[in-house]
């Protein structure tokens, strides 16, 4: 007795269907190919080896545990103090050359920020807060965190700045020093490393007619 039923036929067609598919290594969607030949990996994916041999150290921001740059090794004349044994008006009446005292401030305005702003005149080898508590050089992200809020919290996440070796664990990000001049920290505008000139005088041609 045949069965009468259009739902049957619909069910039969269907499985007819997806069976043959599958017969011919044919998916629906390319979800659907990695979820049916996708094979599980048991080993440890880690960013361990590209780390080794840069100076880490661990912090805890909020929920955020990760490693960033020893920032202290990487200056050639710290301490400060080595040089920085009197008060700055004192040094202004040496006679020879004062290292980095060429450089100028493109931060902020002068009634905004000075180099006491960011620098602890009563101990140089450390930083300073607004509130003049004194912040490790190797912490340097906080004097940041003052007035960036925003570029700090996605940073603690992992969407501001680069990633030292890869995102796999453990992660180790850049601080903001590592990419901006804390003097200047705007960047320059630059053209790409692969700047397409044709297409871009096409673009000009098309815009000039």
């Amino acid at each position: 007795m045949k069965n009468k039923n259009p739902i049957f036929y619909l069910i039969l067609l269907l499985v007819l269907t997806l069976n043959s598919c599958k017969e011919k290594d044919e998916y629906h969607s390319v979800i659907e190919k990695i979820k049916a030949e996708q094979k599980p990996y048991h080993g440890k994916l880690t960013s361990e080896t590209l780390l080794a041999g840069t100076d880490l150290i661990e912090i805890t921001e909020g929920e955020h545990t990760f490693l960033i740059p020893e920032r202290k090794g990487q200056i050639k004349s710290f301490a400060c103090t080595e040089c920085h044994n009197s008060s700055l008006s004192q040094m202004k009446s040496l006679v020879g050359k004062k290292a980095h005292w060429e450089i100028q401030l493109y931060h902020a305005p002068d009634y905004i920020m000075n180099c006491a702003t960011c620098h602890n005149g009563e101990d140089m080898n450390s930083l300073n807060s607004l509130t003049g508590q004194s912040i490790n050089l190797d912490l340097s992200y906080k004097v940041c965190a003052q007035c960036h809020s925003s570029q700090f919290e996605d940073w603690k996440g992992g969407a501001h700045g680069k990633k030292l070796a890869g995102w796999t664990p453990p992660r180790a990000s850049m601080t903001c020093v590592n990419c901006h001049d804390p003097h200047k920290p705007s960047f320059d505008t630059r053209w790409p490393s692969n700047f397409n000139i044709k297409k871009a005088l096409e673009r000009k041609e098309g815009l000039d007619h």
